[in-house]
């Protein structure tokens, strides 16, 4: 079988790619010093025994009937933990990586005229008040945010003093005599032009005060219909209530769950914003009511759960924490300080579990120069990984919170005594990178994860709930060398192959799957090329690309 150049998918480091023998193939192997997160890794190892060229035409029967974790009912043996933990601030342009309280945006303050005279000053209004309140220095909610924007009506009113310029009483003066009759005709003209000119004036405030409000009501009464759009391939949304966005009428929500990494989540740049991942979630919440992210670095994980409490849209999120052997730790203390303070700031109601590694044992197994990570080298690093599952779960379990804790690894690169210790496990399983044809791609992607995941999970007590972490298929290549995997090409039409032959099936089989992936990623186009910026269902300006069409389930 002839092999791909490797590719590096993220990280940082040399890449450092091994085969073992002649039945096995990767994209990419290489190790990162954790100074950058991993977002997403295409690197894994496949055995070419499970490759199948059946479809998914027929649905195979259902081998999974359980439901995706509650958090009402979570599954048994949830954990928990301690931990020095900071609040994260929340911007709607940037994040900041130094804890601190979570600003919540203020409304726009609505203006408005107000008449003026030579005799008349009026009150400038104060600004409309904000719905949100600012968190207390210990990062916990105040009070919970309202998700619409409440106007306060500032009627205009005057605060002038009106008085006469004249400084005496008239007095009364013998009527007969000429001047003093010309003086008070003089005087009895002058006041009907200053009550003309008060009675004017009046009328002129009462106008201006019923515009005034008029227009404030108008403004609010209104706000549902003044949708607008942010940019290229963007939300029609209200920018007072981002929960009131218009429906694409090309997406459906057919897919069970999608991976998404929110734009700009890099050290150190750190360029994410809670407006972009709004559209984010705006635009997912119509393809699948689950996601799953990879880190927690630049404050993703409240970026995400502040979204969906905005949009008010049915999502949960598998929070995650990616963790290296090289650091000491490091890494994964500061995302799990990051995900309890999300935890403590929003509550579980749409967290679905928290993922501590993402192709930890892959990683380590590379290092080692080890295929097989269930050995007594396997275990060593099995042994790291645990450590950070064990305190994911003990710091939990110490702010009385139960949810499921899992890992995420290469398909075939799950140690036992890690499955042993998890509530599930999310298995990468890319037919692009097993050098499938994509006519065989959905119906191998079924029996790999049957063959290797299932069965692995299925023989320990504990049987952990297995999840495909991801699965899909590149659109294009950004170099003519690693445009083909040797079987089929990367194009939009076998995306669509991809999505017509696995999607439905795999909903009405019980696969779990989250789908590879929301957008492309042009930051790995730029640092990685071939494939690994173009996996997305949408471009990286957020439109659905050209060409596709996104499976109806029934």
């Amino acid at each position: 079988m002839s092999h791909l150049p490797s590719q590096r998918a993220a990280g940082e480091g040399t890449a450092d790619v091994r085969y073992a023998g002649g039945e096995q193939y990767a994209d990419d192997e290489f190790m990162f010093n954790g100074s950058i997160p991993p977002p997403h890794r295409l690197s894994q190892l496949y055995s070419t025994s499970p490759r199948n060229s059946r479809d998914l035409s027929s649905p195979y029967p259902a081998y999974r009937d359980s439901p995706s974790p509650s958090r009402s009912t979570p599954p048994p043996g949830t954990g928990s933990g301690s931990g020095s933990t900071s609040a994260n601030p929340i911007s709607t342009t940037s994040t900041s990586l130094a804890p601190a309280a979570l600003p919540l945006a203020s409304a726009s303050a609505v203006s408005a005229g107000a008449a003026t005279s030579s005799s008349l000053s009026t009150q400038t209004p104060t600004p409309f008040a904000s719905a949100s309140a600012a968190a207390a220095a210990g990062g916990t909610r105040a009070t919970q945010q309202q998700s619409a924007v409440e106007y306060a009506e500032n009627p205009f009113m005057p605060n002038a003093q009106f008085s006469s310029n004249n400084t005496g009483a008239y007095q009364t003066m013998n009527s007969s005599s000429p001047w003093l009759e010309k003086q008070e005709r003089s005087n009895s003209r002058a006041k009907k032009i200053v009550i003309g000119s008060i009675v004017a004036i009046v009328v002129i405030v009462a106008v201006a005060v019923g515009v005034g409000v008029g227009v404030s009501k108008s403004k609010s009464s209104s706000s549902s219909s003044n949708l607008s759009s942010s940019g290229s391939g963007s939300v029609q949304s209200n920018s007072d209530d981002p929960s009131d966005f218009t429906k694409n009428s090309s997406l459906v929500q057919s897919f069970y769950g999608i991976a998404y990494t929110p734009e700009g989540s890099q050290l150190p740049d750190c360029g994410n914003s809670l407006d972009a991942v709004i559209t984010d979630i705006q635009l997912l919440s119509q393809l699948t009511t689950r996601i799953r992210i990879y880190g927690a670095d630049c404050n993703q994980s409240a970026l995400v759960l502040e979204a969906i409490e905005r949009t008010k849209v049915n999502m949960t999120v598998y929070l995650g924490i990616y963790n290296v052997f090289t650091d000491a730790g490091e890494a994964y203390v500061r995302q799990r300080d990051y995900v309890t303070e999300a935890i403590k700031t929003y509550g579980t109601d749409h967290i679905a579990g928290v993922t501590v590694g993402n192709e930890f044992m892959l990683n380590w197994a590379t290092d080692q120069g080890i295929s097989d990570v269930n050995t007594a080298v396997g275990n060593t690093g099995a042994a790291l990984l645990l450590q950070n599952i064990t305190d994911m779960k003990t710091t939990l379990s110490d702010m009385s919170i139960d949810l499921p804790v899992g890992t995420s690894d290469a398909g075939s690169y799950f140690n036992n005594e890690v499955l042993a210790a998890v509530d599930y496990g999310m298995a990468n399983v890319h037919p692009w990178f097993a050098n499938t044809t994509i006519d065989d791609a959905a119906g191998w992607t079924y029996t790999f994860f049957q063959d290797t995941d299932i069965a692995q999970a299925e023989a320990l007590s504990n049987n952990p709930k297995m999840y495909i972490a991801e699965t899909g298929w590149p659109t294009k290549s950004s170099d003519a060398g690693n445009e083909s995997n040797g079987a089929s090409t990367a194009s939009v039409a076998n995306l669509q192959t991809f999505l017509d032959t696995f999607v439905c099936q795999a909903n009405t089989n019980g696969t779990g799957y989250f789908f590879f992936e929301y957008f492309d990623e042009a930051w790995k186009d730029a640092q990685f090329g071939g494939v690994e910026g173009w996996w997305g269902l949408f471009d990286k300006d957020r439109n659905l690309k050209a060409g596709l069409t996104i499976p109806t389930c029934s």
